[in-house]
């Protein structure tokens, strides 16, 4: 049977309006590469009328022109994948000659064409079994290039395979004290606190299907992003009402601790008073973009788009 047709534009405007019912939301779009998609300002655009869109890349097809055209669109943050600062590391481990470069040319791109200051770039790293030593040198490079730096674990539901996962001992005292020595380390203390009890077993009671699901390319909804082979709603052939009523029983009895995303524990954190209040200088305020001009309103999340892995 051949592949189904991805989502048009038409359809991420019927979406987008259907799923407004429920509040605006936290849209988070990756991949595979967003940015193989020629018409994703028109889906920006479509989205961003009801909700606010966030892009995942990898820095691969971005230019200063449609950086700009995009937030233009009403793009309201960006992340731009990069899990070393050695170029030769990066490329290497990304299987990608020249994938360092593009990663920090694209962040220039965004990070030069916002529009308004509550746009937000960021510099995201996956703490992988070898470049903890990589952390300090990444948040310093995003604050040369005026972006935040976020972070978030390896899981093996990406590749079925434990070989990248870190080992080597408590890491949470570390992000937390680099956190404290870098304004522009966005990522709450909440969720890295949190880092050492995934590594050493995971961290329970998820709420996927509650705090956040997942749409993929043909519409299809899942409770997260690593459930979409067992999806539980569809968005063009159900009301909102059954959508939410379908994640709501799909996520009886779930018991996975095989994450710790930032699409899991940055949404998480927010239903605990202390973290949500650590959170506030990031949502509402200026934690300390190297330029002052971080973003001074947003929203909380409490739901994610996502159509495959991470890029």
């Amino acid at each position: 049977m051949g592949q189904l047709a991805e989502q048009t534009v038409e359809q991420f405007k019927e979406g987008s309006r259907k799923l407004a019912s429920l509040g605006s939301m936290l849209i988070s779009m990756a991949g595979g590469e967003p940015f193989l998609r020629p018409d994703l300002p028109d889906i920006i655009r479509a989205v961003a009328g009801f909700h606010l869109p966030f892009v995942t890349t990898n820095g691969s097809f971005v230019t200063r022109e449609l950086a700009r055209e995009l937030f233009d669109a009403g793009l309201w943050g960006v992340s731009v994948s990069l899990d070393y600062a050695d170029p030769k590391r990066h490329d290497k481990a990304r299987g990608t000659k020249g994938g360092f470069d593009q990663a920090v040319v694209a962040l220039e791109h965004f990070s030069r064409s916002r529009r308004y200051p509550w746009q937000r770039v960021n510099l995201l790293c996956v703490l992988l079994h070898d470049n903890l030593d990589q952390m300090e040198e990444l948040i310093r490079l995003a604050a040369k290039l005026d972006a935040y730096f976020m972070v978030q674990p390896y899981s093996n539901r990406k590749t079925g395979s434990d070989r990248f996962r870190y080992v080597e001992g408590p890491v949470s005292p570390r992000l937390l004290e680099l956190r404290r020595k870098y304004p522009n380390f966005l990522s709450n203390p909440y969720f890295l606190r949190n880092f050492d009890r995934y590594l050493d077993g995971g961290v329970p009671n998820c709420r996927a299907g509650h705090a956040f699901f997942n749409i993929d390319s043909v519409g299809d909804i899942s409770i997260c992003v690593e459930q979409r082979d067992r999806p539980v709603a569809n968005l063009y052939r159900h009301s909102p009402q059954q959508i939410v009523d379908a994640l709501r029983a799909g996520s009886i009895g779930n018991t996975c601790t095989d994450c710790w995303y930032n699409c899991r524990g940055e949404v998480e954190c927010l239903y605990s008073a202390g973290s949500l209040i650590k959170s506030l200088p990031t949502l509402f305020f200026d934690r300390g973009r190297p330029n002052g001009n971080g973003p001074k309103s947003g929203c909380v999340p409490r739901y994610e788009q996502r159509g495959g892995p991470h890029p």
